[in-house]
């Protein structure tokens, strides 16, 4: 008989060069023997499964997975981890390089990419990129595009082991300036607390039980045997545990999905049961055990079958399965495309995209020590106003009751919009009495969260013999899935933009979101327009290869400017940048359209081609139509602490640092002289969700209002000149002006509450929109963000595969507040783009890892030139518009574009994978 294995083993091994003795199971895993026993969280968990590589850390002085390491290899080993190689007080030069060149931004990936890079650097202390992408290459990135992790690991050997940020800005001058993001120091040492990272130790243990169908009715036996059976096993939730109301949704009128399904699921992956309990009993529990007797229907998978005759119906309140219509038409496309010189039609179909943040959802919940009437949710976000609403409205209770405290949030890209994990949470917590804590698994968080909406598409559009735009007809089906989240807003948003960033005289585009039994569709970095706008590029590139016109002199000939009505008939008088991004890419589209043709001449036998494109997109910051506000506050205390609370959650984007520069330079202080309360719902006001490329213009608004409020009322209270320079010395504000200087001793003010306020500024910005009218007429949004960029690419007519060789994004963005977070931006929406275009493709339950879902790596991203086009809005703080989303939407567009020039090949199907173009290419041949 074999010998049984240990169940205990003991090890001693050496972490960061401390020696540690530990008994644990021979297979504990690495990663849980550093987090949960030993407390050291900046080893950081994506997958479970050695795909991600955000556990990176180094064992006997290489690189590996710590989620792959068993406990049981440890024995006599050297570990390092992202805390032994610098502290916030002594970075290591790498770490350095990293804050200085902001190649962290949501921070989640940020501790293994600098595990795999002190790898690297110590064999080679200076690598060019490609040993750069070779040796980080294991290490997934969703938020960078990897161009400043590639930058700050190259340029790595230039610093010190001190922090070697930029100097400080002087007072007022923050704005445009390249300062080091403000939440920089706790990523780069991975300090910085996710959602996975903390709970209190108390906590119970929340596994959910999820639907393995489409589409099914259920009925759950006996669960009270099962918990008084089994040791650990707290609780058993059900839909009937649910306080308040069983469902949840974005829109007041609009709460269709349950948090915990009763009687039917509608998607793959639904939550149905939770179980709560010790965590090795709960993570052990047989779910296939559990008495859920399962009766499956046929389930209706995408928009063809939801839309046919008799389909079945998905929710009785839309017997149609059309969720709602979005429209705008002007003009008379009709009559307009019948006295066209050329007209072009055209259709496209796209796939569900993952947002495939690195983080998983993850958070606690419980009932406030000292206030058991209240409930706190601790979890990652992008809405914390947002989902306070939902956890009050589940619980039955008053919103005041719930206090949310977002974490660091490790990356969203919309997909955190929409609660998930925070109402089980709560419910269990409030159930219990007891803190809850949970996170999801890399497979539970792609089953069953939001995705990017696919889309069935046709158009078409029309000329004159002059290369103007005469029409554009769109007709767009959005399969929203199971539940609406934001499909409603998909299929107002689309129509408004489908025209692009161009003056066509008539317009009609009609959309539709539209239920099935697929996994929920919702907000995914553009809401609908980076889809359509696949589509609309293309027809714009057949009519100017009908025309024998370049495409980028049709786009500039059309591009739309000061004074011209939009397709909603808004007139745009200021800051409408897309002919000068064109023309700021007119000189490199010459050059590279040139070279691309001399290259294909020169390799005519070859099976490669090249080919550059352009793609032109504009974007509407802010919500569609409807109220928008944020509101900031700024306050000094008795101490002379000064403090800017911003309900606004920082996703990544750097939202935190881009407020704080804008406040700083409207009250007249450096960034350094103020502390941050960032997202919490108890202690800032609402700022509203961080979406829709907003929080730039509107937050960064209120926050310019609330920086030029107090600064009025300190130079009141002083009687001095507006023009006065603002100092801070301990307690006393020193004002300064050409009469000489004054001290206002801020400990001798009364207090205005009792956390020791004595002076506070405020800031409220709503942008100002209209309704649309029922032909899509009206204000939607109080300005655009326009980009253009080209893509310079090579395609292998064998093989089907395409190698991006160098994309240059010119981009208006009214202001850069802050230029090195602007080109991460843009890196990572490339980046985004590239995916949506070539790779990604979501299949429930074939795609439900990092493994077989594919998003760019570092081999993938190739050189970026970003163009910095500033053509202020006077509505944005300092002239600054949004930068998040139109990032992303005009990349596809610009990649297709090059394969059009390279092959002739038009797209029809989106990702355009190898087997596609092959297969489009064959087609093209045989004609």
């Amino acid at each position: 008989m074999a010998a049984r294995e240990p169940t205990q083993i003991q090890i001693k091994f050496t972490l960061n060069g401390e020696m540690q003795s530990r008994v644990g199971p021979p297979m504990m895993r690495l990663s849980r023997l550093l987090r949960d026993e030993l407390n050291l969280t900046g080893t950081k968990i994506g997958c479970d499964a050695g795909d991600c590589g955000a556990c990176t850390v180094r064992m006997n002085g290489r690189q590996v997975c710590a989620c792959l390491v068993p406990l049981a290899q440890l024995d006599g080993s050297r570990i390092e981890t992202v805390e032994g190689i610098g502290d916030a007080d002594s970075l290591s030069a790498l770490q350095a390089s990293f804050l200085h060149y902001g190649a962290a931004q949501c921070g989640i990936c940020t501790p293994g990419m600098l595990m795999a890079a002190t790898d690297l650097l110590a064999e080679n202390p200076r690598p060019n990129e490609a040993e750069v992408k070779d040796a980080l290459g294991g290490v997934l990135c969703r938020c960078t595009g990897y161009r400043k992790i590639i930058e700050a690991v190259v340029h790595s050997h230039e610093f010190t082991g001190e922090r070697s940020t930029p100097e400080p800005p002087d007072a007022g001058c923050s704005v445009g300036s390249r300062i080091s993001r403000v939440d920089g120091i706790g990523k780069a040492t991975g300090r910085e607390a996710f959602g996975a990272d903390q709970a209190p130790e108390d906590s119970l243990w929340l596994r959910v039980v999820r639907s393995p169908h489409a589409r099914a009715t259920f009925v759950v036996g006996d669960l009270d045997a099962i918990v008084r059976d089994t040791p650990g096993l707290t609780a058993i939730l059900t839909g009937a545990d649910v306080p308040g109301h069983n469902s949840f949704g974005i829109y007041p009128d609009l709460k269709d999905q349950p948090v915990l399904a009763v009687d039917a699921v509608r998607y793959r992956g639904e939550a149905v049961l939770a179980l709560v309990g010790e965590r090795e009993t709960v993570d052990s529990f047989p779910i296939e055990t559990l008495p859920i007797e399962w009766t499956p229907e046929k389930s209706v998978c995408g928009t063809e079958e939801a839309t046919a005759k008799n389909a079945p119906i998905i929710h009785a309140a839309h017997p149609s399965n059309v969720l709602l219509e979005g429209y705008v038409e002007k003009g008379d496309a009709e009559a307009a495309e019948d006295g066209a010189a050329v007209a072009t039609s055209w259709s496209l179909c796209t796939s569900h995209v993952e947002h495939a943040y690195i983080e998983p959802e993850a958070g606690y919940a419980r009932r406030i020590p000292g206030s058991p009437g209240r409930l706190e949710v601790v979890a990652c976000t992008q809405t914390p106003y947002m989902d306070r609403i939902e956890i009050a409205r589940v619980l039955g209770i008053a919103e005041d009751d719930v206090r949310i405290a977002p974490t660091g949030c490790g990356g969203g890209f919309g997909g955190k919009l929409d609660v998930s994990i925070q109402p089980l949470l709560a419910i269990a917590a409030w159930r219990l009495d007891r803190p809850v804590r949970g996170i999801y698994s890399r497979t539970e968080s792609m089953a069953s969260t939001t995705k990017r909406h696919p889309v069935r598409a046709s158009g078409t559009a029309s000329a004159d013999g002059d290369g103007n735009l005469l029409s554009i007809r769109l007709t767009a089906d959005f399969n929203t899935g199971a539940y609406a989240s934001w499909g409603p807003t998909v299929a107002d948003r689309v129509p408004v933009h489908g025209s692009g960033p161009y003056f066509v005289p008539n317009v009609k585009i009609r959309s539709r979101a539209i239920y099935t039994n697929d996994p929920p569709a919702g907000a995914f970095r553009g809401f609908g327009v980076p889809q359509v706008s696949i589509l609309q590029e293309s027809l714009y590139d057949d009519l100017a290869e009908q025309l024998g016109i370049d495409p980028l002199e049709f786009r500039l000939r059309n591009a739309i400017r000061a004074g011209q009505p939009t397709s909603t008939g808004q007139v745009l008088n200021e800051s409408v940048g897309i002919a000068r991004c064109l023309e700021e890419l007119r000189p490199h589209w010459q050059r590279l359209r040139a070279e691309a043709e001399r290259y294909n001449t020169e390799n005519a036998s070859s099976s490669h081609r090249r080919g550059v494109g352009v793609g032109c997109m504009w974007y509407g910051c802010g919500n569609t139509s409807l109220p928008n506000p944020s509101t900031i506050h700024v306050r000094f205390d008795c101490t002379g602490k000064l403090t800017l609370y911003n309900g606004a959650a920082d996703i990544g984007q750097g939202s935190s640092t881009v407020i704080l520069q804008i406040c700083a330079d409207a009250l007249g202080l450096q960034p350094i002289d103020f502390d941050l309360v960032i997202g919490d719902t108890d202690r800032t006001a609402d700022a509203g969700k961080t979406s829709a490329s907003r929080q730039t213009f509107v937050s960064g608004r209120a926050a310019f209002l609330a920086g030029q409020d107090l600064r009025k009322k300190l130079l009141s209270m002083t009687r001095r000149d507006p023009s006065a320079k603002l100092r801070l010395e301990g307690s006393r504000v020193i004002v300064t002006d050409d009469d000489g200087e004054t001290s206002l001793d801020l400990d001798k003010l009364p207090p205005l509450d009792d956390m020791g306020t004595v002076l506070e500024g405020e800031g409220v910005f709503d942008p100002p929109t209209t309704p649309l009218d029922d032909k899509g007429q009206g204000v939607p949004y109080a300005t655009f963000g326009f980009a253009a960029q080209l893509c310079d690419l090579e395609v292998d007519l064998d093989l089907g595969t395409i190698h991006l060789r160098r994309f240059i994004a010119a981009h208006d963005l009214g202001k850069a507040i802050n230029p090195t977070l602007v080109e991460g931006q843009i890196h990572g929406g490339i980046a985004q783009g590239i995916g949506l275009a070539l790779l990604e493709q979501y299949t429930p339950g074939r795609t439900e890892n990092l493994h077989d879902y594919l998003i760019p790596t570092f081999g993938d991203v190739p050189e970026i030139d970003v163009l910095l086009v500033e053509d202020p809005d006077p509505l944005g703080p300092y002239g600054a518009k949004g930068i998040g989303e139109p990032a992303l939407v005009a990349t596809a567009p610009a990649i297709f574009g090059a394969i059009r020039q390279a092959t002739g090949i038009r797209v029809e199907q989106v990702p355009l994978t190898p087997h596609r173009l092959l297969e489009l290419l064959d087609r093209q041949g045989a004609q």
